[in-house]
C-alpha cells in the first residue's frame, strides 16, 4: 500500500475494501463510501491516505525502533 500513488482509481479502492465496483458506485451515489471521494472530470479518485485510514492502516510504516537512532554509535544507551 505504501507504494501507491497519492490517489487511486475507484476500482483499486473498491478492491482494497473488498467490495465490487457496482457496490462502490452505489455507495458513492448514496454518500456512504467509507472515505472521501474526489470527482475528476468523469472519473472518481480516492486519496490513498484516506483509503489507508479507512482500512485502519497508519499513514506511514511503523518501526520497532526509531529509524533516526544511530545504532552504530557506542555512546547510545549510556
Amino acid at each position: 500500500m505504501f507504494d501507491l500513488p497519492v490517489a487511486v482509481d475507484l476500482r483499486t479502492a473498491a478492491r482494497a475494501l473488498g467490495i465490487g465496483s457496482t457496490t462502490a458506485y452505489r455507495l458513492i451515489r448514496e454518500h456512504e463510501f467509507p472515505c472521501p471521494v474526489l470527482r475528476v472530470g468523469r472519473r472518481y479518485r480516492i486519496p490513498t491516505n484516506e483509503l489507508m485510514r479507512a482500512l485502519g492502516i497508519e499513514d506511514r510504516p511503523l518501526y520497532s525502533m526509531d529509524p533516526e537512532e544511530d545504532t552504530d554509535d557506542p555512546s547510545v544507551g549510556f
